[in-house]
């Protein structure tokens, strides 16, 4: 009995055909990779990329990528900060600067070592001083700005957080003439108040705008109290 072939891949023959027929069989040299990049476990790889995760096993290739120096990184310019300080602590118009960069362009580093250096000269009156000056900075700066929209003015925090960062420059100049003065009382309490007076007045002047119109007052006043209360930390008054 034979049976035709259904399709061209088989075919069947009778029992008494098949005791003539002989051969071998190869088998195809298959080998199978299953190590897949960075070896990983293929099955967890495979689970993770059905889930829709395979973002996870993604690697960025940076070797071909400049590295860029580190104060370009923290966006740090020693020369906009520099030009920044010159204009803090010389606020007279006569002079040229464009006092408004500090405003317009505000920075955290700046201020920030302007405030630390501030901290590390307290250091010789009170060590404890040191995170309770940069606490009243960032609070005493949202205090300002708070009263600043209040009254109109078009200033952001990160703004007022720079002028009165920078604007304690001042009370950190006068801090070694107070080391020698200190045994005159009206001499060195003429110097505190031109200190103070100093930092106000350059906050004052780069905070306080026009906008404020008849409204001024009401702004550098607290301003004044705020760096009195800086110098009071310093001298422990």
């Amino acid at each position: 009995m034979q049976f035709s072939p259904t399709n061209g891949d088989f075919t069947f023959v009778s029992s008494s055909e098949a005791e003539d027929l002989s051969g071998t069989i190869s088998t195809p040299d298959v080998k199978l990779n299953i190590v897949s990049e960075g070896g990983r476990d293929p099955y967890a790889t495979a689970f993770l990329r059905q889930r829709g995760y395979g973002w996870l096993l993604e690697v960025e290739e940076d070797g071909n990528e400049e590295s860029k120096p580190l104060l370009e990184e923290l966006d740090i310019d020693l020369k906009d900060i520099y030009y920044k300080i010159r204009c803090v602590l010389m606020p007279m118009p006569s002079l040229g600067y464009n006092r408004q960069v500090v405003r317009d362009n505000p920075d955290f580093w700046g201020p920030l070592a302007v405030v630390l250096l501030f901290s590390m000269i307290s250091i010789y009156g009170q060590f404890r001083v040191v995170s309770w000056i940069i606490t009243i900075w960032i609070f005493g700066s949202l205090t300002i700005f708070l009263l600043a929209r209040v009254l109109g003015g078009e200033v952001s925090y990160g703004q007022v957080l720079g002028v009165i960062g920078y604007s304690l420059l001042p009370l950190i100049v006068i801090t070694p003439l107070l080391l020698v003065i200190g045994g005159f009382e009206v001499v060195s309490t003429l110097a505190k108040l031109f200190g103070v007076f100093w930092a106000a007045y350059s906050a004052a002047s780069l905070l306080v705008g026009d906008e404020f119109k008849t409204k001024k007052p009401l702004l550098i006043y607290p301003i004044f109290l705020l760096y009195i209360y800086f110098l009071s930390l310093y001298t422990g008054v």
